[in-house]
């Protein structure tokens, strides 16, 4: 799936996108075993949840991508389109 960065995003590696935005923008998880790498790193979220970022910008999928390929978030809500 598509991947968004935030605007609001303007602190490296914190994530300002919580509640009601991080249902309709998931944050992209981390699984339990993960590790960081290279520009690959790991965000703490204000709910205690962990979510990956690139090059320092948080990472989120959009609610109303259904299938691989959609960018139907793209400069919505500012977010924009990063993978």
């Amino acid at each position: 799936m598509t991947l968004y960065t935030f605007n609001k995003d303007t602190v490296a590696g914190k994530s300002m996108c919580n509640g009601e935005c991080a249902t309709e923008w998931p944050p992209l998880p981390v699984a339990a075993n993960a590790v960081a790498a290279g520009d690959w790193t790991i965000v703490l979220r204000d709910d205690g949840s962990k979510m990956w970022a690139y090059e320092g910008h948080p990472l989120y999928t959009f609610l109303d991508d259904k299938k691989a390929g959609d960018v139907t978030g793209d400069n919505k809500d500012g977010f924009k389109v990063a993978i």
